[in-house]
């Protein structure tokens, strides 16, 4: 039987399967990309629920497996070499989890690239300026007079929108008609932006059908929409 014993971490969430992928996380953006990327590749994974109104993510044992007290996280007990491998940040996550199941990324090494490319854009702007945009909609702008900050993440949102609704002309998904780690990625955000945010008539959603097109196309895989509700809330 696998030991997770020496990660700390298992003492606050136990594993009941220590011998399957052991997944600590939130259904938000960030979160269910990972979820998703297990349900699509079939790979046993046991979920555990980080609570954000109780602060998991800030106690010691979360903190062991990530001192940065974001989600996700996760140990694989099969990792490099059979020795069990904790990782964070949900972009490393998903390159390793198609690594180590040859799927989800390109063969071919310049369409594998391709495909980190857009994962980059994902992780270094689409996530950053949504989520500021998301912040300021629903829940801070109602309680400032000055627009500015909402206003400046307003433009770049619109900006990365436009740039996804250029490239997607034509294509089935951001590496052509390959569906990769980087529609996994991306996509949950644009569905939380339009969705939980409620930020589609601030950002003028309805000008990028082809980002709308291919959201439509995402949101119909049966795996993607197990993967946007685990962990289950509690």
């Amino acid at each position: 039987m696998t030991d997770l014993s020496q990660f700390p971490i298992t003492k606050k969430w136990p594993a009941a399967h220590p011998g399957r992928l052991q997944l600590y996380s939130l259904p938000t953006p960030n979160g269910v990309k990972v979820a998703i990327m297990l349900e699509e590749i079939g790979l046993a994974y046991e979920p555990h629920l980080v609570k954000f109104d109780t602060n998991d993510q800030l106690s010691p044992e979360f903190l062991s497996l990530n001192p940065n007290n974001k989600i996700p996280a996760i140990i694989d007990p099969n990792g490099p070499g059979g020795r069990p491998l904790p990782l964070f940040e949900s972009g490393a996550i998903l390159i390793y989890l198609a690594e180590k199941t040859g799927q989800l990324l390109p063969k071919d090494p310049a369409r594998r690239y391709e495909a980190i490319q857009w994962l980059m854009f994902q992780m270094g702007g689409v996530g950053p300026m949504f989520g500021q945009v998301g912040f300021f909609h629903k829940f801070a702008g109602k309680d400032y007079d000055d627009k500015r900050p909402r206003d400046r993440y307003l433009a770049e949102a619109r900006r990365l929108l436009g740039v996804l609704d250029g490239h997607l002309k034509g294509k089935s998904w951001l590496v052509g008609d390959e569906y990769t780690v980087a529609d996994i990625a991306t996509f949950p955000w644009i569905n939380n932006l339009i969705g939980f945010y409620g930020a589609g008539e601030l950002v003028g959603y309805a000008d990028f059908r082809e980002v709308d097109r291919v959201l439509q196309a995402f949101l119909a895989r049966p795996a993607v929409q197990r993967g946007l509700k685990i962990p289950a809330r509690g």
